[in-house]
C-alpha cells in the first residue's frame, strides 16, 4: 500500500532551512516574508524595506551556496537565475513559495544591488559612476511627489488606469531573468585580487589565457570548482576591467594591471602575447614531464609484478617501454630547461626596461629640480654669504648682550682669568692650612681629655672639673 507524502520536505528545502538567514527566522516570520507584502511599501515602508533587505541577504546566500541549481557543485556564484524554478527551490513546507519575489527584485534593481545581466554587460560607464546622480536626484525630488499625488488620485498605482497592479506583476513572468548580484561580485573580485597579489612575482604572472584564468581562480568562487562558470567569467572580467580598472582583456589574453596604470600599460602588446605564449609552452612541458614520470613509475611497477609472476617477456617489454620513456623524458627536460631559461631572460629584460624607464623619469625630475633659480651657483654663493654675515651679526649681538649683562651686575670686564685663578689657588691653600691647624688642636684636646689626674686625698673643685671622671659622673 503506497502512501503519498506531500508534506515531506524536499532535499533543497532541508538545505535551505539549514543556512542563514532562513535558519534564523521563525515560522511566523517566514510566513510573513513569503507572503505578498507589496502593499506595505506605502502602508508600512519600514517593514517593507526590512523584508527587502532580508530577501537580498537570502538570495545572495542561495547563489553563494549553489542552491539555485540542482547540482550544488556547479553553476553560477554571482548571477541569480530568477524564474519559477527558483521559487520552487526556495519553497518551504508549511510556508509555501515567495509571492513577492518580483517586487523584491524590482526594488533591488532600483537600488542597484541586483542588475539584469544584459544591462550590466552593456553599461558604458562604471556602476559606481556618479554622473547620473543629479538626474536621479531631480527625478526623485520632482517625480516622487507627483507620483504620490497621482496614486492618491487613483490615476496610477496598484489600482490606477496605467497597467496592472504590482501583485499581478508578481504573478507574471516580467521579473524572470538573470541578475548580477553586485555585493557577491564585489566579494569575489576582492578575493581574486588578493590571490593574484599573493602569487604575482614576475611580469608573466600577470598574463593569463581565458582557460588558465578560469582554472587558476576557480577555488575563489567555490573550493569544489575546477573552473569558473562561463557566464560568471564574463561578468567578472567586465567588472574588473570597467568598474575596478584592474584588468584588460581581449578574446585571447587577460592581463592584470595597476589601477593607476597609464594608457600604454592598459593595452595588450605583441610582447605580452609572446611572453604568454612562452609561459604556456613552459607550463605545458611541465605537465608533460609529470605525465612521463608517472608512466615510468607505472612501467616499473608492472615490470616488478610481472617478474614476481614469472612472466619474463612481459617484464622485459615494460622495461623497454620504460627506457624509451626515459629518453623522451630527458629530451623534454632539456627543452623545458631551455624554454624556462628563455622565459626568465625575457622577464628580466622587461623588468630592466621598466627600471630604465624609472631611471629616465627620475633623471628628468632631478634635472627639473636643479633647474630651479634658487639652486643656481650665483644664488647659492649669495645665499651662503648672506648666511655668514647674518651669523657674524648674531655673534656680535650675543657678545654685546653678554658684556652689557656683566656691567649691569658690576663685574669688571678687564679682570683677567689668570688673576682670578691665582686668587683661587691662594684661597685653597689658606683653607688647607686652617684645616691642618684645626686637626692639630683637636688632637691635642683629645690627649688632654684622656689624661688621668694623680690620686691625692684632697682634690680641689677646679681639679675635678679638669679631669674626665667628674664629667662621666655628670653624664
Amino acid at each position: 500500500m503506497s502512501t503519498s507524502t506531500p508534506s515531506t520536505p524536499s532535499s533543497s528545502s532541508l538545505r535551505i532551512l539549514s543556512i542563514p538567514p532562513f535558519n534564523q527566522a521563525s515560522t511566523t516570520r517566514l510566513q510573513a516574508l513569503y507572503s505578498d507584502f507589496t502593499r506595505q511599501k506605502h502602508s508600512n515602508p519600514v517593514s517593507f524595506q526590512a523584508n527587502v533587505e532580508w530577501w537580498k541577504n537570502a538570495l545572495e546566500t542561495v547563489v553563494t551556496y549553489g542552491l539555485q541549481d540542482s547540482n550544488e557543485s556547479a553553476g553560477s556564484r554571482v548571477i541569480l537565475h530568477a524564474n519559477s524554478t527558483l521559487q520552487e527551490r526556495v519553497k518551504i513546507p508549511k510556508v509555501g513559495k515567495p509571492l513577492a519575489l518580483g517586487t523584491v527584485l524590482t526594488e533591488l534593481h532600483s537600488l542597484r544591488s541586483f542588475i539584469p545581466i544584459t544591462e550590466f554587460m552593456n553599461l558604458k560607464a562604471s556602476i559606481y559612476a556618479t554622473s547620473s546622480l543629479p538626474v536621479r536626484l531631480v527625478s526623485y525630488v520632482v517625480g516622487k511627489p507627483l507620483w504620490w499625488a497621482l496614486e492618491h488620485a487613483g490615476v496610477v498605482g496598484d489600482e490606477g488606469i496605467f497597467g496592472s497592479s504590482t501583485s499581478e506583476r508578481n504573478k507574471s513572468t516580467a521579473w524572470h531573468g538573470d541578475y548580477v548580484l553586485i555585493p557577491s561580485l564585489e566579494t569575489v573580485a576582492d578575493a581574486i585580487m588578493e590571490a593574484q597579489r599573493d602569487s604575482e612575482t614576475t611580469t608573466a604572472d600577470a598574463l593569463y589565457t581565458w582557460p588558465c584564468f578560469s582554472r587558476t581562480f576557480a577555488h575563489v568562487l567555490d573550493d569544489s570548482f575546477d573552473q569558473i562558470d562561463k557566464q560568471d567569467l564574463k561578468v567578472l572580467l567586465k567588472y574588473l576591467e570597467r568598474d575596478r580598472g584592474l584588468v584588460v582583456y581581449d578574446k585571447d589574453v587577460i592581463k592584470f594591471v595597476e589601477s593607476d596604470a597609464d594608457v600604454e600599460e592598459r593595452s595588450i602588446t605583441a610582447v605580452d602575447r609572446g611572453v604568454l605564449e612562452l609561459k604556456n609552452v613552459v607550463e605545458s612541458l611541465a605537465q608533460q614531464l609529470e605525465s612521463l614520470q608517472n608512466k615510468i613509475d607505472r612501467c616499473t611497477r608492472e615490470a616488478s609484478i610481472s617478474m614476481k609472476q614469472g612472466r619474463k617477456s612481459i617484464a622485459l617489454n615494460h622495461l623497454r617501454l620504460r627506457k624509451q620513456l626515459h629518453e623522451l623524458l630527458d629530451k623534454r627536460l632539456n627543452s623545458h630547461a631551455t624554454l624556462e631559461s628563455t622565459l626568465l631572460t625575457v622577464e628580466a629584460a622587461m623588468e630592466d626596461r621598466e627600471i630604465m624607464e624609472s631611471y629616465q623619469s627620475s633623471t628628468a625630475t632631478l634635472k627639473a629640480i636643479l633647474a630651479h633659480p634658487s639652486l643656481q651657483r650665483e644664488n647659492i654663493e649669495k645665499t651662503m654669504e648672506a648666511l655668514a654675515e647674518a651669523n657674524t651679526d648674531a655673534h656680535e649681538v650675543d657678545e654685546a648682550i653678554k658684556v652689557g649683562g656683566d656691567i649691569a651686575l658690576g663685574v669688571d670686564a678687564n679682570i683677567s682669568d689668570a688673576e682670578v685663578e691665582e686668587e683661587l689657588e691662594a684661597l685653597v691653600q689658606e683653607m688647607a692650612a686652617v684645616k691642618v691647624n684645626d686637626s692639630r688642636s683637636e688632637a691635642e684636646q683629645r690627649l688632654l681629655d684622656l689624661r688621668v689626674p694623680e690620686h691625692t686625698p684632697q682634690t680641689t673643685e677646679a681639679g675635678w672639673k679638669s679631669s674626665k671622671i667628674p664629667v662621666l659622673a655628670r653624664q
